[in-house]
């Protein structure tokens, strides 16, 4: 959203969590690749934290190995990774202890007008902790940025409570709370489309869009993560932050400029116009489902219910579809059918936006419906189906695809999304970081189903591993003579 290509601001960028996996397979690929570009400043460094006993050699080693691993061999040149890491210093730190934070301040003491970003790659329950750290070894500044990682609470409550305890230390503008979801080329494209060409905004209103699906499917299962997943389900996992920051993107007003503060304030608006999902209407707008046994890519997925780590019996969702509604003059009346689930077919995040078919069809033809196809993953592409006649004497019309490959109309190699969320945070850009209000304002919209689930005991319905997700997934959309993508084959 912001120019890319401009050099940063000198900064001091500590990691706390440095030798944990977002750090050693997303974070500092994406800082090296921003090296690699020239971005980063000769006084711009990377202090990583931990409690390992390392020496910043070891870590350097431990770094390297991760990078290769995550970083494709042909972007990989070593030249440019040795001079990278003479970026990186590794400290030890018990960040429950807070004379362990003087060795912070001994290193970054020595520079105290640079802008200094704390990225709390940790627990949620060590935030609090690390802020006051920092305060009370005198390390926060008006430069300074304080960036976290979700799960940002279970419920609202909890949400709440972490918010005030950030509070405590940094003020809102000095927060940065991410949703890597935000920081994908083709999300800020969702914009662009919308506010810069003319061609989609008079039609994007409930007149012309019949409907709007949003999917985030992954191939994988819980994969070790049980103890974590079984505990937080994919309600809270992706429909809470990464679901509803597509819809809301897709759904806002527009603002009066690219200004954080514009573009925050008419998101949270769509969050709280969101219709409340409350009491036994999560039986008729929702459903919760969780994969069984299966095939997928010809191997055995075992059932989430037999993985290690996951109590017996457990009613915890890895699928969920639910159906939303708007409340607003823009959107009123028109379904938002969102879903999410494990052990699914293929990996695949899209979105469609099905327009309303023509009044009268005067050829022949299967459908109507014009299509935008927005797809974020596995590749990054844009897809508009019209229809045009097809060869031959009958005048029959078939569906053909517009597309916009972002691979082949943009030759620039396609940052990854924590290049651009690193960058923005330290230049001071908070577009893509949620507000304090968009978390409330989204956990205020999910808690009821949470609790309307509880209240009336709705168990998750068994899919198999390897397919789309349960038979009431496809009832629900039914009900409004709608189909999701797999079941019309032009998609």
């Amino acid at each position: 959203m912001n120019p890319t290509d401009a050099q940063l601001p000198p900064f001091d960028l500590v990691l706390f969590g440095g030798t944990g996996d977002l750090a050693l397979r997303k974070l500092l690929p994406a800082l090296y690749f921003r090296h690699h570009e020239g971005q980063l400043p000769d006084q711009g460094r990377i202090i990583c934290v931990a409690r390992s006993e390392l020496s910043s050699q070891e870590f350097i080693a431990m770094m390297e190995e991760a990078a290769r691993r995550h970083i494709n061999e042909e972007e990989f040149h070593q030249s440019t990774w040795e001079t990278f890491c003479q970026r990186v210093e590794y400290l030890k730190v018990d960040i429950t202890v807070q004379d362990d934070y003087q060795k912070l301040s001994d290193v970054l003491s020595a520079h105290p007008d640079r802008v200094r970003v704390f990225y709390l790659s940790t627990a949620p329950g060590l935030f609090r902790r690390i802020c006051h750290g920092v305060h009370e070894a005198g390390l926060v500044s008006p430069l300074s940025r304080v960036a976290l990682e979700k799960p940002l609470g279970r419920d609202l409550e909890s949400a709440l409570q972490i918010n005030d305890e950030l509070a405590e230390v940094f003020t809102e503008k000095q927060i940065y709370r991410i949703d890597h979801y935000l920081g994908k080329e083709t999300v800020q494209n969702l914009m662009a489309l919308r506010f810069g060409n003319s061609l989609f905004e008079p039609l994007w209103r409930r007149e012309h869009i019949r409907d709007v699906q949003i999917t985030i499917a992954e191939s994988l299962g819980v994969e070790g993560r049980a103890g974590y997943y079984d505990q937080t389900g994919a309600l809270r996992d992706m429909v809470q932050n990464h679901l509803l920051q597509l819809l809301v993107i897709l759904a806002m007003e527009p603002p009066i400029s690219i200004d954080s503060d514009c573009i925050r304030d008419e998101k949270i608006k769509v969050l709280r116009a969101l219709k409340p999902i409350t009491g036994k209407d999560v039986t008729k707008y929702t459903v919760r489902g969780q994969y069984k046994a299966g095939v997928l890519n010809g191997e055995p997925v075992v059932a989430y219910r037999d993985a290690d780590g996951v109590p017996p019996g457990s009613n915890t969702e890895t699928y969920v579809a639910i159906k939303a509604e708007i409340d607003s003059w823009r959107w009123k009346g028109v379904p938002f059918f969102l879903r999410t689930g494990k052990s699914m077919p293929e990996k695949r995040t899209e979105i469609i936006i099905n327009f309303r078919s023509v009044p009268h069809s005067i050829f022949e033809m299967p459908d109507s419906t014009n299509r935008l196809i927005i797809r974020l993953q596995p590749e990054e592409m844009i897809k508009l189906q019209i229809f045009a006649k097809g060869r031959g004497d009958a005048m029959r019309l078939l569906p053909v695809n517009l597309d916009l490959d972002f691979d082949q109309a943009f030759k620039k190699r396609q940052m990854i999304a924590y290049e651009r969320l690193l960058s923005d945070m330290i230049r001071g850009h908070q577009a893509l970081f949620n507000h304090r209000d968009e978390v409330a304002a989204a956990w205020k919209w999910i808690d009821p189903i949470i609790a309307g689930w509880e209240d009336y005991s709705v168990a998750s319905q068994m899919y198999s591993a390897g397919t789309w997700g349960p038979a009431a997934a496809s009832a629900l959309i039914a009900r409004d003579e709608c189909g999701w993508a797999e079941e019309h084959p032009d998609v």
